[in-house]
């Protein structure tokens, strides 16, 4: 077990108004008096959003998913020319430790592994996988597993790195802040920020920051990577000034064109 504990005040499970369906739904089989099989969805319980079996719809709001989605994207392009390392987003992994159950983190870089598949899970003994480093982003009716319960699992599976997104709300307060730890003889010890409130990932040669309400990763010289989103505006944007240059250019030679011809009309040389 991990060294480390949350001491902070931390919201556990919502109450019990909220909606059934908060943490997301599985589908359970079930036979009919005819003997056909057919399927009933039932919510999922906290618990089971933590451990999620295959096929299970563990819901996230959207904002989360842009980060997940964010992070997943830079680590992979990051990691392009590793074959033997893959990034998963939101894939049950099962750790081949008999004390940690399976779960599905948010994002978990792994090396080692023989090829790259398309995994709906992954077996960490059968890919002879080894996880270099988890983030989760904490969501608010689940923050208590990514700070409490996921700490001591990750630090049991080996996991070298673990930083921790916290993004909550609490009456007027926001919080916006980074948490990492990395392994030492005795439990996980937080790791420090450097001076910007930045960490380093070394498994991906990246620092991550918060700025307002985004992730944003820097490379090594501190220069920010843009989201696919914003890469693909910034492209179009470009291309819409070199349209307008080209249309400038091909408007200029005209003038010229028009202006030379002028001028030899002037000087008797005809059209």
């Amino acid at each position: 077990m991990t060294q480390h504990k949350q001491q902070d005040a931390v919201e556990t499970s919502p109450t019990p108004t909220d909606d059934q369906w908060r943490y997301g739904y599985r589908y359970v089989p079930f036979d009919t008096l005819d003997g056909t099989t057919e399927y009933t969805v039932v919510p999922l319980t906290l618990e089971e959003a933590l451990y999620p079996q295959e096929g299970d719809q563990v819901v996230h709001s959207d904002l989360h998913q842009r980060r997940c989605v964010y992070l997943y994207n830079v680590f992979r392009a990051r990691l392009s020319s590793e074959p033997h390392a893959a990034v998963l987003h939101d894939v049950p992994v099962r750790w081949n430790v008999p004390e940690v159950r399976p779960n599905a983190p948010d994002i978990v870089v792994m090396t080692g592994i023989q090829e790259r598949r398309e995994w709906s899970s992954f077996d960490v003994a059968a890919e002879s996988a080894r996880p270099a480093l988890v983030v989760e982003i904490t969501s608010p009716s689940t923050r208590i597993h990514d700070l409490a319960n996921k700490t001591d699992d990750y630090w049991d599976a080996g996991v070298p790195l673990y930083v921790i997104v916290d993004f909550s709300q609490r009456r007027s307060t926001t919080t916006r802040r980074l948490l990492g730890y990395q392994t030492s003889l005795d439990g996980y010890v937080p790791i420090v920020p450097n001076e910007r409130g930045w960490l380093w990932l070394e498994p991906v040669g990246l620092w991550l920051g918060i700025d307002g309400d985004n992730l944003v990763c820097y490379d090594q010289d501190e220069q920010s990577i843009d989201d696919y989103v914003e890469v693909v505006a910034a492209r179009e944007e470009a291309e819409v000034r070199a349209e307008e240059a080209e249309a400038r250019a091909a408007e200029a030679e005209q003038r010229i064109a028009a202006l030379e011809a002028e001028l030899r009309q002037l000087r008797g040389g005809g059209a």
